[in-house]
């Protein structure tokens, strides 16, 4: 999948991964692909709620060597 951006949020704990993807996700146009990098196991469940809350669309999510990709297309 195509991201317009990446962003590296390995080893931050809940909420900071959450913080950053909103911060992130603020800098892209509406229809671009944040992809998202984390590992903290909370990440997959806040990411699901927090897209769905703020009418982003979590495209793609998958786990790699105990890293989380979340991919979260902006609405």
């Amino acid at each position: 999948m195509n991201a317009a951006k990446i962003l590296d949020a390995k080893g931050l704990a809940c909420p900071m991964p959450i913080v950053k993807t909103k911060k992130a996700i603020n800098e892209l146009e509406s229809g671009q692909v944040l992809e998202v990098h984390a590992t903290d196991k909370g990440a997959k469940a806040d990411m699901t709620a927090w897209a769905k809350s703020t009418g982003h669309e979590l495209v793609r999510h998958e786990e790699e060597n105990d890293v989380l990709k979340f991919w979260i297309k902006k609405g």
